[in-house]
């Protein structure tokens, strides 16, 4: 293909090569062409974090400015749906930790719906079905999923998973930073004790997990997992799996990303990966990272809670100093973004790749750093040549896809259990 053939070469598409019956087409006529198209295709995220205090008058999805996606920044950029993520840090593994887990969780849940139901109903609704996505967007409304990310909150109890499917959840992490007990994690966390691999891919329990999920009508979702434990989730799923947010690690090798045995496996299961647009995981930069991560080190931000706790001066200070970095490294862009989509598609095909960012949750590249900004990605995706086709699957079709084969494999396991 020629946009692989390019990128190998290190550069993009030129739209004056973009070429077609009727002759070449200009800078103008592909960004007029990508806002028409942008316009009548369902574009979906499939990661967006939101803080404890979500959907309260301290942080308003009504409002505008404060957070990467907004209602307002969905509406300018043309994100029709977003899946809002119910997170819950790895913690120890005790019954009282995990009764404050699912707390925690529901918290989230409850979120989440107040925004759509008593906060904005006319303007947002979550949805529990691949079908509602498609009547909410046609009926001009906003389309909210809900995610879980990191299994965690589901303790050693398996009947969570239903109740947390009838409270909307469509996929679920299988862990985050740190093992669980449903399997290993990407990236073990020391502080938790964790040794390299503890279960060398899903536990005995992470395997009942999945098939669980399978029943109830749980995407599996493959992100911030280890390789053999996304290995074995796409050999034992009887439903395509996902990977919510992920990059490909054949262009940026960073433990979170997928290598290309990861994806052909993927392929080989049906799912997707949704390739994320969070700069760290678009383009590794050694030397940028261990001065970053030496910079939050010396201003005490641990993590996201930190980072938001942050005085305005120690803000204005960081933001200054993260400023230095990106001037003497330059952080990544829509086009590194896309490269990793390019990757993707060339090697396991355009059904099996989407799109996600991680708003809100440390994604963002230059010119995709908000919701409002979701257009570019898309006038992208025409300079380098996909087809409107094309973009329709990579924009939400290949996840509404998978989405509906989940539901479709859960209606068959009940229907085989009650016989």
């Amino acid at each position: 293909m020629l946009r692989g053939l390019l990128r190998f070469l290190g550069l993009t598409l030129p739209v004056l090569l973009l070429a077609s019956c009727a002759g070449e087409i200009t800078e103008e006529e592909a960004i007029a062409h990508a806002t028409e198209l942008h316009r009548s295709v369902i574009t979906i995220d499939t990661h967006d974090d939101i803080p404890p205090n979500f959907a309260t008058a301290e942080v308003d999805p009504g409002v505008r400015e404060g957070r990467q996606v907004t209602l307002p920044k969905m509406r300018e950029g043309g994100l029709d749906a977003a899946f809002f993520v119910v997170y819950v840090g790895q913690g120890e593994r005790n019954p009282e930790a995990y009764a404050e887990a699912k707390a925690d969780a529901i918290m989230k849940f409850d979120a989440i719906h107040r925004m759509a139901e008593d906060m904005y109903p006319d303007e947002i609704e979550v949805v529990y079905t691949a079908d509602d996505v498609e009547r909410i967007n046609g009926a001009g409304k906003l389309v909210a999923v809900i995610c879980i990310e990191n299994g965690y909150v589901i303790g050693r109890d398996l009947s969570l998973l239903e109740t947390y499917h009838a409270l909307g959840a469509r996929y679920i992490t299988l862990t985050h930073g740190g093992h669980n007990d449903i399997g290993d994690s990407s990236t073990p966390r020391e502080q938790l004790g964790d040794e390299e691999e503890e279960h060398g891919g899903l536990s005995e329990f992470g395997q009942q997990v999945v098939a669980e999920m399978n029943r109830v009508g749980i995407m599996v979702d493959v992100s911030h997992v280890s390789k053999n434990t996304m290995l074995d989730a796409a050999r034992l799923s009887q439903a395509p799996i996902i990977a919510s947010h992920s990059a490909t690690r054949a262009l940026a090798d960073h433990p979170r990303n997928l290598d290309d045995e990861q994806l052909l496996a993927l392929r080989e299961n049906g799912g997707v990966i949704q390739v994320v647009g969070l700069g760290g995981f678009v383009k590794v930069v050694p030397e940028k990272d261990a001065a970053l991560q030496a910079l939050r080190e010396e201003m005490g931000i641990t993590g996201y809670a930190a980072f938001r706790d942050l005085s305005d001066d120690q803000r204005a200070e960081y933001d200054a100093r993260r400023a230095e970095l990106d001037e003497r490294w330059p952080p990544a862009t829509v086009a590194d973004f896309v490269d990793h989509i390019d990757h993707a598609v060339e090697l396991i095909g355009i059904d099996h790749v989407g799109i996600s960012s991680d708003f809100d949750g440390g994604g963002g590249v230059v010119g995709w750093n908000d919701a409002s900004e979701t257009l570019n990605v898309t006038i992208e995706l025409v300079r380098r040549g996909y087809t409107d086709e094309e973009i329709e699957k990579l924009w939400g079709g290949n996840l509404l896809r998978v989405w509906r084969q989940t539901e479709a494999v859960a209606r068959q396991m009940q229907q085989q259990a009650t016989g």
